[in-house]
């Protein structure tokens, strides 16, 4: 597997060293070229020195052949901008990494799939600790196939999930009304900027994709 990060904080060392004792491809883009040379003394990989969020030095990284693109700098608007960039040059899948929580709904409604807010999860992962609660590994549930889908529902006709005319093998399992969790059931009424979140087999993403992230 080839993956490619932009920015070099503890985050991508940590994640980039796991991936190269896993024995996948690993490049880091950079504009500090000092940062480079520190980061080369730990980190066996190779580097592209520039700025990561802009399209001709992402396509330095060759999209088509990498699976994973990172985008984990200390700015978030730089993280969403490169990530914008790395999907609309076909990186197989795009990871954004934010520190400000009220930046989430915005990746969901710019289509942004795998957004990380890694205080907020290390912070939600210790509250549930710290009331004894069981954590199950998402990856132990979510196998083979199966993928999770999120979008915001900006069409206001739209009130039931059968109105939502969603493929087969997909189904609607919750949603975030003003940042509250919900269970959805048939009769669940559905409103413009709900955020929703689909069950689906990984063959329904691209046409997901074009419906609820074009509009």
């Amino acid at each position: 597997m080839r993956a490619v990060f932009i920015g070099t904080n503890d985050l991508t060392i940590h994640t980039a060293q796991l991936l190269l004792e896993g024995g996948h491809e690993v490049i880091i883009v950079e504009s500090d070229r000092k940062r480079i040379d520190d980061v080369s003394e730990t980190l066996d990989c190779a580097f592209l020195h520039g700025d990561g969020s802009k399209p001709a030095m992402l396509r330095e990284a060759n999209p088509k052949q990498t699976e994973l693109l990172f985008c984990l700098t200390s700015n978030d608007r730089t993280n969403i901008i490169a990530s914008l960039i790395g999907r609309s040059l076909g990186f197989g899948r795009v990871i954004t990494a934010i520190e400000d929580p009220e930046f989430e709904p915005i990746c969901v409604e710019l289509g942004l799939e795998d957004v990380v807010v890694p205080m907020q999860t290390i912070g939600r992962y210790l509250a549930d600790v710290t009331q004894g609660i069981d954590i199950l590994e998402l990856s132990t549930v979510i196998k083979g196939e199966a993928r999770f889908f999120r979008f915001v529902l900006a069409d206001e006709s739209i009130h039931h999930v059968s109105d939502l005319d969603l493929p087969n093998e997909a189904q609607v399992c919750c949603l975030y009304r003003n940042d509250c969790f919900a269970l959805v059931e048939h009769n669940t009424r559905l409103c413009k900027g709900d955020e929703i979140v689909v069950l689906t087999h990984s063959r329904n993403l691209p046409a997901l994709n074009e419906r609820w992230h074009s509009e």
